[in-house]
């Protein structure tokens, strides 16, 4: 068990605020009520989290680490007693848990159901979740079990899917609410099956303890407010293993969100930072962080290590090692990060850190459901560069995320991700007086040192419409 030294300190300062405890609990107090009015028309609803005022504690941790399984980790029974032998014998564990297999999918199916008003077909597919969840459990257990919070979170789905008066201005609103129920019902799961096993532990919901900010579908934790939330939520359980969702939180309404797909990798380097981990690892299919997509190109070799810098460029470029925004909390805390087997624990994998040998092999990384927008000004202004603040606070407001700009006197050209809004965004473009080409079904592909048998093969030929390069990186905009 593990042993933590609780320090109060008098009330000063609210973390969320910068008043007094008493603002706290007055602002508390408001997202309270706004919940409880929801709850009375919708009783069965867990789409607010309550927030309460809390006092500053400074708790002193033993040496934690942070582990988080992905969906392919946890995808059938087999994985989830993979789980269990990789963390048996651990102390002081926090674990990350992503939903299940292809679950994430699933729910966003249910999403599109609601989206289209189709309440039948939404329960149908809710169906199928279930079963697929049953017959792990059922797996686990040897028997067809009931665990009885997993059936209380299927009833709350089914429940907001029945329920909700849908607008499309709440889109990534429900689409958050929905999709967090995959994280919610997979660690429920995981947490009976250890203690079912013989391994104690305390399941945490992350929405009551992550303050993100109110952006949903793509929200950033602050830090700095979620800290004294999660350590209470540590304080006096007895426990020194725990389990908590990956890629949800909840904003300062008290509404879910979600911190971007494959989010569940910056959700463990928050819980990191906040508890000045020893490490981070993330257990994965693969023997660790490899040059290329095994599926891709077949002759991808494993990295041994990297620096936070090009983990960091590598993640913004495209590469599925881990999201984006993982390495900063971890680099602020100089927390080395391990990408590590699921298959075999004794494997030493990938570590990131401060500090690495060169990497000696060139690194490519494909970035796919892409679109081209090529942009021109009506009246020719891109010569002075004088729009380039429209065009961007426009993708701003639609919510576009670039990922290559290519200008010349009179165009500009953006690789961006697909999007449900982009198509409005080209709307807003023409309202504003320029003319855009909208060309899809593109991917990115960046070469981080490259090779002249490289360019030959990726940089040249007739589907390639931009190529950008430099003297170690080249980058192309190519039809698939």
């Amino acid at each position: 068990m593990a042993n933590f030294a609780i320090i109060r300190t008098p009330p000063q300062h609210s973390p969320r605020t910068g008043g007094s405890n008493i603002q706290s609990a007055r602002i508390c107090t408001k997202m309270n009520i706004f919940s409880q009015l929801y709850r009375k028309k919708n009783p069965t609803s867990h789409l607010f989290a309550t927030f309460a005022p809390i006092n500053r504690i400074t708790i002193k941790y033993p040496a934690m680490k942070v582990y988080k399984f992905g969906g392919a980790s946890v995808k059938s029974a087999d994985g989830v007693r993979n789980l269990r032998h990789i963390v048996d014998g651990e102390e002081n564990l926090f674990i990350i848990v992503s939903a299940m297999g292809k679950t994430t999918n699933a729910l966003e199916e249910v999403f599109t159901c609601m989206q289209k008003g189709d309440k039948q077909e939404g329960l149908d597919r809710i169906k199928r979740i279930v079963e697929y969840h049953d017959s792990i459990i059922t797996d686990l257990w040897g028997a067809p079990t009931r665990i009885e919070q997993v059936d209380l979170l299927f009833g709350q789905l089914r429940n907001i899917l029945v329920d909700t008066t849908y607008r499309t201005s709440d889109a990534e609103l429900w689409y958050d609410t929905i999709v967090a129920f995959g994280e919610l019902i997979s660690t429920t799961i995981v947490s009976e099956y250890l203690k079912h096993t013989g391994i104690d532990n305390r399941w945490i919901d992350m929405r009551t303890t992550f303050v993100t900010n109110q952006r949903h579908k793509d929200a950033y934790v602050d830090i700095k407010a979620s800290e004294p939330r999660l350590k209470e939520a540590l304080e006096n359980t007895g426990v020194s293993v725990f389990v908590g969702q990956g890629f949800i939180g909840a904003a300062p309404d008290g509404t879910t969100t979600t911190l971007g797909r494959e989010g569940s990798d910056y959700s463990a380097a928050v819980v990191a930072n906040i508890l000045d981990a020893e490490s981070m690892s993330v257990w994965k299919d693969v023997d660790g962080v490899l040059n290329a997509d095994p599926k891709i190109f077949p002759d991808a070799v494993q990295i041994a290590e990297l620096n936070y810098l090009d983990a960091i460029e590598l993640a913004y470029s495209g590469a599925q090692i881990i999201h984006p925004r993982t390495i900063k909390p971890l680099q602020n805390k100089n927390i080395p990060l391990y990408v590590r087997p699921f298959g075999d624990k004794r494997k030493p994998g990938t570590v990131i850190r401060a500090m690495s040998a060169p990497v000696d092999v060139p690194i490519l990384i494909l970035k796919k459901n892409q679109v081209l927008l090529t942009i021109r000004s009506r009246d020719f202004s891109f010569v002075l560069e004088e729009r380039f603040a429209t065009i961007f606070s426009l993708f701003e407001r639609f919510r576009l995320k670039t990922n290559l700009i290519h200008n010349s006197a009179v165009n500009l050209s953006l690789c961006v991700d697909n999007s449900w809004h982009i198509d409005e965004a080209v709307n807003a473009l023409r309202a504003n007086g320029f003319d855009v080409m909208k060309t899809g079904d593109m991917e990115l592909l960046t070469i981080r040192g490259y090779t002249d048998e490289l360019w030959r093969r990726y940089a040249k030929g007739p589907q390639v419409f931009i190529r950008q390069s430099t003297q170690a990186t080249v980058r192309v905009v190519r039809k698939r």
